[in-house]
This record gives structure tokens, C-alpha cells and sequence, in this order.
């Protein structure tokens, strides 16, 4: 085990000790018996269509590269990827998703499907920062004193908004200088193979540019990425409701956007423990929900939504004859295929 992966499960660990150390267990347990099956269900059903609505904003990210794309295999691999994530270790979701998408989809290279999913990314953090202050600055927000926790959440909201919006304008004005740059600094800071992701992500970054490039794209991707999160958001108002707990939406789209965040930590397979323990701020430390309702909904909710999309991509990496081995070294495959690019791109400026 890598100790990126051994650091994971013991912030995890950590975390689901830190939720339910001053709870009787057996009263979240009692609280999850009695929740409301047929809302939870509902919830449920409506985070997993949430993937097949990411399978839809997806074409719009491919555009640039692939004018259209399979349905099919934009939803097998969303499955894929999020299956990955749910069984095994080091994040390797995003990397199965490109992978298992070029198998499907011929025409679409490793490396292109794979900018495009950092694309995604971007404009996920861009709108679930929004929502987190948009929901901050409700009327309805609980005026509850909460120190340098939640002003620091807040800051980093504030500044992930200026910073991705500064980074893609020096992308669109000066690309290769600002790859290059964060390759140097990268180098100085971090670890060789975490320099390398880096350098990485923005290569790839770069071959999907032509989405913010177009306005009309770029406005379409938004949106998308908008009514994704939305919708998501739903499923957590109505996964609250199923527990008793009436915060309202802007409880539920606060929540998901601290979940969003909580969860970029490093954790086990599945995002145990940080999913939990960013529920449990969101609404018991903040909207004073109860920590036992909060808990339960967190335990709930989360294993409600794990299951079916862990066996939808169980079920499409077979069909698709991938063992969970394959899906693991799907990581370095798609490294290698960005570097192949990277190395391409590079020969082919230096011919011309």
C-alpha cells in the first residue's frame, strides 16, 4: 500500500472515530431503522441519475474533439470511473473514466478524454464555491459562531473563484508559459511524482481548452454543470427529509457544497469518514440539526448512493472485460498516453 493510500484510510478511520465519539451508536442505528424508506429512495434515485446527467454535460466537453460522442459510452464509463473511486485506493476514478471511454469510444484519444474530465473538474469546484457563498449569504443562513473553521472554508471558497478565474485567463493568453512556470515550481515544491500529475492535468487541461475557448461551450458547460449540482442537490434535501431533518434547500445545497469540498480530502475507497464528518459539520455544527438525525442521514445517504452506481460499474467493466485490476493500471496508462501527447505536441512545435 502506497502511503498516499495508507494516509487515506487513516484520515478516514480518524474521522468516522471524530463523528461518533460523543453519540450512542446504537441511537444513529435506531435512527436509520426509522428513517423514511420511500423519501430516502427517492433521494437515491435521484443522485443516481445525477450520473447520467453528468454523462450528458459530458458531450458538451468533448465538443472540441469529438463533434459527437456515444451516449452508451459516456455513461458506462461515468459508472466506471465513479465505481473506481467507491472500491479502490488513490482516487483513480477520473483515470478509469478516460480509460474505459477511449475502449468504447474509438475516436476520442486517452489523453483528449481525459483533459476533458479536468475540465469538468474546474468547472465543478467554480460552482459549488458559488453555491457556497451564494447559500452563506441567504437571509435564512443560521447565525451561529463558528470561528476560524468556517471562515477559513469560506476564504477558500472566495479565493478557489478568483484563483481558477485568473488561472484560466493566463492559460487562454499565455498556455505554454504558464505550463511550464507551474512545472518549475511544481518541481521545487513537491514530490517527483506529484510534480508530474500536475504537469500532467494541465497538459491535458490544454487539449481541452476549446470549450473555454467558446463562449457558446463554455456558457453551455456551465450551465450544465449548474443544473448538475441542482439536481444533486435535491437528492440531499430529500435524503434530509427521509431523517426529519427540515433545514430547508439552502440547508441541503450548503451541505452538498461543504460535502464537494470535505470529500477532495485524502480518504479510503468510497470518501468514508470525510463525506461523514463534512455532513456532520454542515448541518449539526451549523444548522444545529441534532447529531444523531445528522449522522444517520450521513450514514444513510452516503450507503444508499454508493451501492448503485458501484454495481453499474461493476457490471460495464465487465461487459467491457475489465478486472478491477485493469481499472487500478488504467492510472498509468493514462499517464502515459498524456506523455505520449505531451512528447507529440512538443515534436511537432519543434518540426514547425
Amino acid at each position: 500500500m502506497s502511503w498516499k493510500a495508507g494516509l487515506g484510510f487513516a484520515l478516514s478511520a480518524f474521522l468516522i472515530w471524530f463523528t461518533l465519539r460523543d453519540v450512542d451508536v446504537a441511537e444513529v442505528w435506531a435512527a436509520l431503522r426509522a428513517a423514511d424508506m420511500l423519501l430516502l429512495l427517492a433521494a437515491v434515485a435521484v443522485a443516481t441519475f445525477g450520473f447520467f446527467i453528468r454523462a450528458l454535460r459530458w458531450k458538451v466537453l468533448l465538443r472540441p474533439v469529438q463533434a459527437d460522442t456515444s451516449l452508451h459510452a459516456r455513461w458506462a464509463a461515468v459508472n466506471i470511473g465513479f465505481m473506481a473511486n467507491n472500491l479502490l485506493p488513490a482516487r483513480v476514478g477520473e483515470f478509469a473514466r478516460a480509460y474505459s471511454f477511449s475502449r468504447l469510444e474509438r475516436r476520442v484519444s486517452v489523453s483528449a478524454a481525459f483533459g476533458s474530465l479536468v475540465v469538468e473538474r474546474v468547472l465543478d469546484g467554480l460552482v459549488l464555491a458559488s453555491f457556497l457563498v451564494a447559500t452563506v449569504l441567504m437571509p435564512s443562513f443560521p447565525e451561529v459562531e463558528l470561528g476560524g473553521t468556517f471562515l477559513a472554508i469560506l476564504r477558500s471558497a472566495v479565493v478557489l473563484l478568483g484563483g481558477v478565474g485568473l488561472v484560466l485567463a493566463l492559460l487562454l493568453i499565455f498556455p505554454r508559459f504558464v505550463v511550464r512556470t507551474s512545472e518549475a515550481v511544481a518541481r521545487r515544491l513537491l514530490p517527483e511524482t506529484a510534480a508530474h500529475r500536475v504537469t500532467e492535468a494541465l497538459e491535458a487541461f490544454l487539449q481541452a481548452l476549446g470549450v473555454v475557448r467558446d463562449p457558446v461551450l463554455l456558457a453551455q458547460a456551465l450551465a450544465w454543470t449548474v443544473f448538475f449540482w441542482g439536481w444533486h442537490g435535491l437528492s440531499f434535501w430529500l435524503g434530509m427529509l427521509a431523517f426529519d431533518i427540515h433545514a430547508g434547500p439552502v440547508a441541503a445545497y450548503f451541505t452538498e457544497a461543504v460535502v464537494g469540498f470535505g470529500v477532495a480530502l485524502p480518504a479510503a475507497p468510497g470518501f468514508f469518514g470525510t463525506f461523514h464528518a463534512s455532513v456532520d459539520f454542515a448541518l449539526d455544527t451549523v444548522y444545529q440539526a441534532g447529531e444523531v438525525p445528522t449522522l444517520a442521514f450521513a450514514y444513510g445517504y452516503h450507503l444508499g448512493g454508493f451501492i448503485p452506481v458501484t454495481l453499474l460499474g461493476l457490471w460495464y467493466a465487465r461487459t467491457l472485460g475489465l478486472s478491477l485490476g485493469d481499472v487500478r493500471a488504467s492510472e498509468k496508462r493514462v499517464e502515459a498516453a498524456v506523455d505520449a501527447s505531451l512528447t507529440d505536441d512538443e515534436a511537432g512545435g519543434s518540426g514547425g
